[in-house]
């Protein structure tokens, strides 16, 4: 991310990464749920040992404060997207490196191996239109559908139903959240910040179809 960036308080931002040399940074289950459990830790303002609190008391920790308002966010097996709102200059970076350092060290240790696990520091983007906030909100949700389908967006789905089926049971993303599922993971966000883009779940799932059903065209 170049230095310079700053993050305005009420502003939404695009926080992405990717392994280095494009290599898989979710190699199974727990390395997925460290990720996203580290999301909901790492985004405060009190300094957590990790190591010290099992995977299954996460969500209950009192953190204290945050450092950004996540409002969405996706794994996928080399990268990951976040959609943020800022707060304070400063604590959007501060939260990333708290982030991604944790995650390196928590990778490292488990599969012995030594260096830098991203691809340099995170990157941001400034998300200052409607369009573009609602073409996230779709980007984000649908990304693991090519896991499956991986030209689905050039050539359209193969199967909707089967994409339909995929991203209800694909449990890395707030896709099950927007969907009204709940469950311990939804405190990662804090969608009263959001836009009121979907007032019920059967909104987002309307929103969804619709991008189903015409494609997008990928950001990165």
């Amino acid at each position: 991310m170049n230095r310079k960036f700053s993050f305005a308080f009420g502003e939404f931002y695009h926080l992405y990464n990717r392994g280095t040399d494009k290599r898989i940074i979710f190699i199974d289950e727990e390395d997925r749920e460290r990720f996203t459990s580290l999301m909901f830790l790492c985004n405060s303002d009190r300094n957590i040992v990790y190591r010290d609190i099992p995977i299954g008391l996460t969500y209950g920790y009192e953190r204290g404060g945050t450092l950004v308002d996540i409002l969405a966010y996706c794994l996928m097996p080399n990268h990951f997207h976040i959609l943020i709102c800022g707060k304070k200059d400063g604590d959007a970076s501060l939260f990333m490196q708290k982030l991604l350092t944790a995650y390196s060290m928590y990778f490292n240790k488990k599969y012995k191996r030594t260096g830098g696990l991203f691809e340099g520091t995170f990157k941001a983007k400034h998300v200052n239109t409607d369009e573009h906030l609602k073409y996230l909100f779709a980007y984000i949700h649908l990304n693991p559908v090519k896991i499956i389908d991986p030209k689905w967006k050039e050539n359209g789905i193969a199967d909707r139903e089967v994409a339909k089926r995929y991203l209800a049971e694909y449990a890395y993303s707030s896709y099950l959240d927007y969907r009204g599922i709940v469950r311990p993971e939804g405190k990662i966000l804090n969608r009263e910040v959001a836009p009121e883009y979907f007032t019920t779940a059967k909104d987002f799932n309307n929103f969804v179809n619709d991008w189903l059903n015409f494609g997008t065209e990928a950001e990165k």
